[in-house]
């Protein structure tokens, strides 16, 4: 099989957790820098990174990398990269994205607009044409601009991983997919103890928990713009790959995975979501005030994305509701709190100092992971009863 460099961007203070991933699939990892991870594969790489990746945003099959201070060196870096082993006489191709980090080019606009310049005319002396119609499949191809080095990729993935299908219906400010899954990557739990999230909003982290505990693939149900690259990646593979997604899954298990939210309507969203996920039957949600939280059940886990108070209205209610958190918390004998947000007296608020915390980017907000450790359970026996 073909060998490649693939390359699979993440949230920003998420690599590590992908790297874990990449290494638990069997892929050797051989770069790690910010925001992304390369590692090498052959086709059928290709096509279970897209399938089994939770934390991944995209993959993308790395053309080249070269030295650009000028546009000029970016014209002729990138026309020389090897274009015509990936894309035909009919494809279309265009630069979707340029990212631009300490680099003397920084304008992503006229970055994609000389390298599409350079792909054509790359392309014309190896086809032979003048024009191209562009109405075959597509290729978008993405650049990386760190400290004058350029990387440039091609997009296998098409819509970001993220999407996995399931979430139809979402709350004001949803968290990522693939950002919830490195959240719960991040703790130690597993689907024998239990998981509330007491701002589950769409059930984002509750859903991403049942699917990690069920075994399902989160790209199992979803296509990829590659599937239609026959000369690169035959479609057998991809088959395979979802076949072998479909093995692993498990819906006999029996997590104990809850969700609430104060808002009715959220809670009907959750479970409408979790529906389309195929999970519903192992989560619980329920319309929960956080001032209500409460659980008879030892070393339990909190995993939860609540109010930053991004809004301007919303600030004065801020220290209020992370000091409920904190007392709520509080009673919760034996449990870990993990908690990712914005808002920037958290931790004074809830009134104890996070054991750890890890810088992550929502989006383009900076936010904080507070990890508020309990104690482990006994070893011996079961570590808690059934939900009374």
């Amino acid at each position: 099989m073909r060998r490649f460099e693939l390359i699979a961007p993440c949230h920003f203070g998420m690599e590590a957790v992908l790297k874990r991933e990449i290494v638990d699939l069997g892929y050797d990892v051989t770069e790690v820098a910010d925001g992304r991870v390369t590692f090498s594969g052959d086709e059928e790489a290709l096509c279970r990174a897209n399938v089994f990746l939770r934390t991944a945003e995209r993959i993308l099959i790395k053309v080249g990398s070269f030295h650009a201070e000028t546009f000029e060196e970016l014209f002729q870096g990138t026309r020389a990269l090897p274009w015509e082993e990936y894309i035909p006489a009919d494809g279309k191709f265009w630069v979707t994205k340029a990212a631009s980090v300490k680099s003397k080019l920084f304008s992503p606009s006229d970055i994609q607009s000389i390298m599409k310049k350079a792909m054509v005319e790359k392309l014309r002396e190896r086809y032979g044409i003048q024009w191209f119609k562009e109405d075959g499949e597509s290729f978008p191809v993405r650049a990386f601009l760190m400290k004058d080095e350029v990387t440039v990729g091609l997009d296998s993935t098409g819509e970001s991983l993220h999407k996995r299908g399931y979430r139809k219906l979402a709350a004001r400010a949803p968290i990522a997919e693939n950002l919830a899954a490195a959240l719960i990557l991040l703790t130690p739990w597993n689907g024998e103890r239990i998981l509330v999230d007491p701002f589950c909003g769409s059930g984002t982290i509750p859903i991403e928990a049942a699917m990690m505990a069920a075994g399902i693939a989160p790209g199992a149900g979803r296509s990829f713009t590659a599937e239609n690259w026959g000369h690169i990646v035959g479609r057998k593979l991809w088959y395979e790959a979802v076949d072998e997604a479909g093995e692993q899954a498990d819906l006999s298990v029996d997590p104990d995975i809850q969700g609430y939210d104060i808002d009715d309507s959220m809670v009907a969203i959750a479970r409408e979501n979790a529906k389309l996920a195929g999970v519903e039957k192992l989560i619980h949600f329920q319309r929960r005030g956080i001032d209500q939280l409460s659980h008879s059940k030892k070393y339990g886990f909190l995993i939860t994305n609540p109010p930053y108070g991004e809004r301007l209205q919303d600030k004065e209610e801020m220290p209020e509701l992370y000091r409920t958190i904190g007392e709520r918390f509080r009673a919760l004998d034996s449990w870990s709190m993990y908690l990712i947000t914005a808002y920037e007296n958290a931790e004074q608020d809830i009134g104890r100092k996070a054991d750890k915390n890890r810088k992550i980017y929502n989006g383009m907000m900076k936010a904080y992971y507070y990890q508020f450790l309990g104690p482990k359970p006994p070893k011996s026996g079961k570590a808690a009863g059934r939900h009374e």
